[in-house]
């Protein structure tokens, strides 16, 4: 996302050198997701380039390529997923944890495969599985086997909650796509490790993102006062105010945790003058 470009201008300096939004990025947010993993494995000197913008507490969530986990359903694409491996090495400690998104056909009677695959993943790095198909929500036994395996394997259950955005028809052609595009999930709050993912997309309207975001301010307060280190991401229809926001949903817990470290401080957007 630090390639958006509706904020160029706005949020990072225009022109920047694409070799430069990474860092511009990282004045704003801490973390990133990487969803553009799933399309295409990155070069290895994209991701040197993506280290070197980047200090060493920063966090990528990198999402595993497609073909290993919608093509073969986990149970083949070892090729494709040695390569993806080879290709973030230079992120390091930075590699917060890899994304396992699985598809919305993927279903109670498929984790097995699951188990299977987390179990042969290598240790050196820590997983989050976001699942889709409804049952894992609605169903306590299913839930419970769910669970079962992840915890298992010390791995994190990512919710995407989409309460918010599905709460009331679109407004707007952003929020028309999103309905098209994102899955209708039910809210999940429970961690199962010491490092719980978030992801929450809103609405167009800031008060409406804001006040879906509410019960995520206190879940979020929770895990802190728990030992818990949370990592949230905020979504909008368009993006197009991502980063203030995440920056919002940072004070709006820091009131609650007064303890929480500070945000880094974004670079200026406009040079500075002497008048």
């Amino acid at each position: 996302m630090w390639q958006h470009k509706p904020w160029q201008g706005r949020f990072v300096r225009h022109p920047l050198p694409a070799a430069e939004r990474l860092r511009a990025y990282a004045g704003w947010c801490d973390a990133v997701e990487g969803n553009t993993t799933f399309y295409a494995t990155p070069a290895r000197a994209s991701v040197e380039s993506w280290a070197a913008q980047t200090g060493p507490d920063f966090r990528f969530v990198l999402k595993l390529p497609k073909p290993v986990t919608h093509e073969h359903r986990l149970t083949g694409g070892e090729p494709e997923l040695r390569a993806f491996l080879d290709a973030i090495e230079p992120l390091g400690t930075r590699t917060h944890a890899l994304w396992v998104q699985l598809p919305g056909s993927f279903g109670p009677g498929d984790v097995p495969a699951l188990a299977a695959f987390l179990r042969r993943l290598p240790a050196a790095h820590r997983y989050a599985v976001e699942v889709r198909h409804r049952a894992f929500f609605e169903d306590a036994a299913v839930t419970r086997d769910l669970e079962a395996v992840l915890a298992a394997a010390d791995a994190e259950w990512l919710p995407f909650d989409t309460v918010a955005l599905f709460a009331k028809p679109p407004t707007s052609d952003a929020e028309r796509e999103a309905w098209t595009k994102k899955p209708r999930m039910p809210r999940r709050d429970r961690a199962l490790t010491a490092r719980p993912i978030v992801r929450y997309i809103g609405r167009d309207s800031v008060a409406e993102t804001v006040e879906g975001w509410q019960p995520w301010v206190a879940s979020v307060a929770g895990w802190l006062a728990e030992g818990r280190e949370p990592t949230v991401f905020i979504h909008t229809p368009d993006n197009a105010d991502a980063p203030e926001l995440a920056r919002r949903f940072h004070a709006e817990v820091r009131e609650r945790v007064p303890g929480l470290a500070a945000l880094p401080e974004p670079e200026p957007v406009e040079p500075d003058t002497l008048f």
